[in-house]
């Protein structure tokens, strides 16, 4: 699918792929406009078994035009960086994943997997938080496809 990783002494394994995702909260999603542009949405999320889960505007709006017709996409993260300056270098961990992206009916259910990933202590108030929201809000499910870790430890 995509070009095999350059710098493989830095290819981190599944595992350690799969810790990041788990562990960030926000990343970007990119997907490609009618007009051939790519449009990169900073946005936060949820990672579970696999799949990521995000919530969005339910009017109108760039990332619904966007899979419309065209469901495939990407998402990075950026996990724990630490400047080097005396080495001009950077200190870094990432995941880059390609998938799909779909809209998903689940309003309720993917609302919860967000408020147990990113605020597990207020599970009860987001239960009634996601109920109320669900009107407002577009869910999203992301498949992933193909997914590399990299860092410079």
């Amino acid at each position: 699918m995509r070009r095999e990783m350059r710098r493989k002494e830095r290819q981190l394994t599944p595992e350690e792929t799969e810790a990041i995702l788990r562990a960030g909260k926000y990343g970007v999603l990119s997907t490609v406009c009618a007009d051939g542009y790519p449009y990169g949405l900073p946005i936060s999320y949820v990672y579970e078994a696999g799949k990521l889960y995000f919530h969005h505007t339910n009017g109108d709006s760039t990332l619904k035009d966007n899979i419309v017709g065209e469901t495939k996409a990407c998402f990075t993260v950026v996990g724990a960086t630490e400047l080097l300056p005396a080495k001009f270098s950077t200190k870094y961990e990432s995941v880059i994943a390609f998938g799909k992206l779909k809209e998903s009916s689940d309003k309720v259910g993917v609302l919860m997997r967000i408020v147990q990933g990113l605020c597990p202590e207020y599970v009860e108030q987001g239960k009634k938080y996601a109920e109320a929201a669900a009107d407002r809000v577009s869910v999203y499910e992301f498949t992933i496809e193909q997914v590399t870790g990299k860092a410079r430890k």
